[in-house]
């Protein structure tokens, strides 16, 4: 598991720009799934089950937070604007890659203060001598995002773009351990783009499969650190079963379902309330004329930083809760009862 966040993580792919990602999850995909496709957004879709059975959908994206270039000036620096949620504070000193495999370094003009550290008085260096020779290698609407390696800590692993290629590695170890199996629902397993700006993936993947039941997997923040705000989510207490966030709130029926397999499978759970903050599920969620749905994620901390930290054990609880979710027949009206 450990190498294939690794492998996800350390890919470049920001916002529309996730090709090397995608070709990386298609990779791993196909040997078990039933079929595949790319849709015109560049969602890829993997199906697997019975296509006579209800439709479920289970959504991570594949993009991650990046920057793009908007200006070279004349002594060859880069100025950007974010492709996502991004703070200033955050990129200072950082280094970052182009799809070229160009690394830059984030400099700052000088300023009196930290609190001035702004996106306008940040560039990105890229070691050129002037404005042509800058010009040579990149070219204004070039992406680019963190340049890190993945670590692991004990049960812990720490890198860039957890959110949200862990929960992408959560479906896929989900689609893996259901090789073999007879599942009796039609599953989609959606690895989503331009989540995180605008969750513009998930809504169109969402309108094409029609699905009876929707869930996102997604990462979350935790409440676990030194004078954290308070939070009900921890490292390595299980998956977190979303209730809400800021953009949605889930469908009741479908998060005590989300408990009642936990409790009968020993899968270890919590609940998740996020007062900021948004996934797949909210565009899911309003597809047509409406989808159950609900969503589960990853606690993490240091979110939409390059040093995001997860718990396997957590990771696993998801996977382990996918599996038995797909793998019995989906009873909507039992669900709407809940």
């Amino acid at each position: 598991m450990v190498e294939l966040i690794a492998r996800l993580s350390e890919a470049y792919g920001p916002p529309g720009a996730e090709r090397v990602v995608r070709s990386i999850v298609e990779e791993e995909s196909r040997p078990y799934a039933d079929e595949i496709r790319t849709d015109v957004l560049g969602n890829l879709l993997v199906r697997k089950g019975s296509p006579e059975g209800p439709r479920i959908m289970i959504s991570a994206h594949i993009d991650e937070i990046g920057l793009v270039v908007t200006y070279v000036d004349e002594k060859g620096f880069l100025r950007f604007h974010p492709a996502g949620g991004i703070s200033p504070h955050v990129l200072l000193g950082q280094r970052v890659r182009f799809e070229s495999g160009l690394v830059g370094a984030i400099g700052c003009e000088p300023v009196d203060d930290i609190k001035n550290v702004k996106m306008e008085v940040l560039y990105i260096d890229i070691g050129s001598h002037n404005r042509e020779e800058a010009l040579a290698q990149v070219q204004p609407g070039d992406m680019c995002c963190w340049h890190r390696r993945l670590d692991q800590v004990g049960r812990r692993v720490i890198g860039k773009a957890l959110d949200d290629r862990i929960g992408c590695a959560a479906l896929l170890a989900a689609l893996r351990r259901l090789d073999g199996k007879n599942i009796p629902n039609n599953v989609f397993f959606v690895f989503s783009v331009q989540e995180e700006v605008g969750l513009r993936g998930a809504r169109t993947a969402a309108y094409g499969i029609k699905p009876a039941l929707g869930l996102s997997v997604d990462v979350t923040g935790a409440g676990d650190t030194p004078a954290a705000k308070p939070l009900p989510m921890e490292l390595g207490k299980g998956a977190a079963i979303k209730v809400k966030d800021s953009s949605l709130v889930c469908h009741p029926g479908v998060c005590r379902y989300l408990v009642e397999l936990a409790k009968k499978h020993n899968i270890a759970y919590q609940m998740e309330v996020l007062p900021a903050g948004g996934t797949d599920a909210a565009a899911i969620q309003l597809s047509e004329a409406g989808v159950a749905t609900g969503g589960l994620s990853i606690p993490t901390r240091y979110v939409h930083t390059p040093a995001e930290m997860a718990d396997l054990d957590d990771v696993e609880a998801v996977v382990a809760l996918l599996v038995e979710l797909v793998s019995a027949p989906l009873d909507l009206s039992y669900i709407n009862s809940l």
